[in-house]
């Protein structure tokens, strides 16, 4: 397995991270049995990175880890744990709450329901308005001394708030969208990282399955899955979308790989210090990505894709409106 660092002071992971959230939610119904499977098939091909949230499932998703790394030496992989969404009985967020006595008290749950003695990495899930970024790292810094917390890492917040952190306490990596249709951090956030030595753990590779080759205007989103009402996945944008996997999926025969590992490869090539989470829920799907890293893409084949998918190609917001609303990354 390749390995890449997490920024300058992070630690080193494998060259492509297991995103574990599909397993439990937003993407409609999973099969328990083949989630535990595909943790098992990451976690013997060499994946270490493994990326929750303790509002995943609201806490199913860390139980349902527990279960998949209980016989797994603690040395064998990373966690990275999102925390601070508030979500209602029927799965609904309904807010932020990243207050530092607040983020112990998840922090406390989501080692108990993970089943370890600390994270390698902990970060609050968006900007809190309500809270200084401030009081948030720094009351993790203490957790970081205290020996729960290995790493502090950020996710989809803009620049002012991604300096402010990092003079706070050191920054491991921020986690944010990226992928060829999603490419707003390339303006400020990613050189602002790169400046500061934060690396970038990128989610969202695949646009939640819109440019994997896997997706079709037939399909529909089964159960409580985030691209039904995605702006993506709809109407004449999905057909526009559509149009933009085909022309990647072109480019993928030339190139005599699959869609989704072109896409995959391409995040990768950006920079060492970026590692693709892929979210898969099946083996299948996983051994599919995992073949990404033997993918090199030339100069040339970087400006092919520049050429056929430019930025700002996609039409369509990459959330809902009231969901956008709460990213410090888009503002």
């Amino acid at each position: 397995m390749q390995t890449r660092q997490l920024g300058r002071t992070g630690p080193t992971v494998s060259a492509l991270g297991l995103g574990a959230m599909g397993m439990s939610d937003m993407y409609g119904p999973s099969d328990r049995s083949e989630s535990l499977a595909t943790v098992h098939a990451a976690l013997d091909a060499g994946v270490t990175l493994i990326d929750t949230g303790d509002f995943y499932g609201s806490g199913h998703n860390e139980m349902l880890l527990a279960e998949a790394l209980k016989d797994v030496s603690r040395d064998r992989y990373e966690l990275s744990v999102k925390f601070g969404a508030l979500r209602g009985p029927d799965g609904q967020f309904v807010g932020y709450d990243s207050r530092p006595d607040a983020m112990k008290n998840y922090l406390t749950m989501s080692l108990r329901r993970l089943q370890v003695d600390y994270l390698d990495v902990y970060r609050p899930s968006r900007l809190d308005p309500n809270v200084p970024i401030e009081d948030t790292i720094g009351a993790i810094g203490e957790m970081v001394k205290a020996g729960y917390v290995r790493h502090i890492g950020l996710s989809e917040v803009g620049v002012d708030t991604i300096r402010k952190a990092a003079a706070t306490h050191a920054i491991s990596d921020l986690q944010i969208e990226y992928s060829v249709i999603s490419r707003g951090i390339e303006a400020a956030i990613l050189p602002a990282c790169r400046e500061l030595g934060i690396g970038v753990t990128a989610y969202g590779v695949l646009a939640r399955g819109l440019i994997s080759g896997h997706w079709s205007k037939d399909r529909t989103a089964a159960g409580r899955d985030l691209r039904a009402f995605s702006p993506r996945f709809v109407g004449e944008n999905l057909d526009h979308n559509l149009g933009i996997a085909e022309t990647l999926g072109r480019l993928a025969d030339d190139k005599g790989v699959t869609t989704a590992q072109l896409a995959i490869a391409w995040v990768a090539a950006q920079g060492q210090d970026i590692i693709p989470l892929v979210g898969a829920r099946k083996r299948e799907r996983l051994t599919e990505a995992l073949g990404s890293l033997g993918v090199t893409l030339t100069a040339d084949d970087l400006a092919a894709i520049e050429a056929a998918i430019p930025k700002g190609a996609a039409q369509g917001d990459r959330y809902p409106t009231a969901l956008m609303a709460h990213l410090d990354s888009e503002k």
